[in-house]
């Protein structure tokens, strides 16, 4: 079968916008702080950003507008990982978080050109994003899912349903889903966020739109009619199930505020309590708690033989 992979874009970002609560075609959510990050690093001649960070009391963080991870509405940041980073980042003494909207494939290279201080998006912890910047230790962990017409008429249940099948899935540019696609070589199309994945699936140019489950169902329940969700999986390629977590990004230099974010976030997890106050309310469940066993070292590394 031929490996068919095309990109949509549609309106871009403004789309997904539109779709996500209202997200705004600007490209921050507010006019304070800048002209970005403050660009400052543990390394360099910026100082320990922790500490720079610290004494302005914001920071800046990039973010792609997917539901529930992190998005506006109504003009305000919002979403689990945001809860999360104001959860954590007040515990360290800086209390406003603010966001700059950004093209997915754009966060790591826009983190590492200083333009924030971190990535707030739930972004699967992967070898080649592990290369690029460093990942705070799993956040939540992750299933795929797929956005079908109501009915389901095609039966589809997970990415092996698309081999042999001549039916195309949709997949966000540069998101794991893209990865399962080009690995079973089924035929797919990229699009630039999950508007453009559910205009795709509406419009008929794609069978289904995968990405990750509670993504999906946040969709299918707050904006988007005539669409279903299937039962959410884990995806499997050559034999192995690619479980999968994802956690807050930060420049590889900035050691000391990687360090101390962890700290907090390691006592978040513990207390599944605590985890659900903070992001019970954007759907999340225990479920996404990452077990113990799953840590940033492993889904670094690729080698997911300790999770099978």
């Amino acid at each position: 079968m031929q490996n068919r992979r095309s990109f949509i874009r549609g309106s871009g970002l403004v789309l997904s916008a539109a779709a996500l609560g209202g997200l705004a075609a600007c490209s921050r959510t507010s006019t304070g702080g800048g002209d970005g990050g403050s660009g400052g690093s543990d390394g360099g001649g910026g100082g320990d950003l922790l500490s720079q960070l610290q004494e302005a009391g914001t920071i800046t963080v990039g973010f792609a507008g997917e539901a529930p991870y992190s998005f506006e509405d109504g003009g305000e940041l919002t979403g689990a990982t945001v809860a999360m980073h104001r959860e954590i980042f007040g515990e360290l003494g800086i209390d406003t978080v603010e966001g700059m909207l950004t093209d997915w494939g754009s966060l790591i290279p826009g983190l590492n050109a200083g333009q924030f201080d971190a990535i707030s998006a739930g972004m699967s912890i992967l070898p080649d994003r592990c290369a690029q910047a460093a990942f705070s230790n799993p956040e939540f962990q992750y299933t795929t899912a797929l956005m079908v017409p109501e009915g389901n008429p095609e039966g589809l249940e997970n990415m092996q349903s698309f081999v042999d099948s001549g039916l195309t899935v949709a997949t966000m540019s540069g998101a794991v889903e893209a990865g399962y696609v080009e690995s079973l070589g089924l035929d797919g199309i990229e699009v630039g966020g999950p508007q453009d994945g559910v205009d795709a699936l509406k419009a008929g140019n794609a069978d289904a739109f995968a990405l990750t489950a509670i993504s999906l169902n946040w969709l299918a329940d707050n904006t988007v009619d005539g669409v279903e969700v299937t039962e959410s999986f884990v995806a499997d390629i050559d034999g192995v199930k690619q479980y999968g977590a994802g956690g807050t990004v930060f420049r590889q230099e900035d050691t000391s505020l990687l360090d101390a974010y962890n700290e907090k976030l390691d006592e978040i997890i513990a207390d599944p309590d605590r985890y659900l106050s903070i992001v019970g309310d954007f759907g999340f469940t225990e479920g996404e708690l990452p077990p113990a066993e799953m840590t940033t070292e492993i889904l670094c590394s690729g080698d997911l033989s300790s999770l099978q």
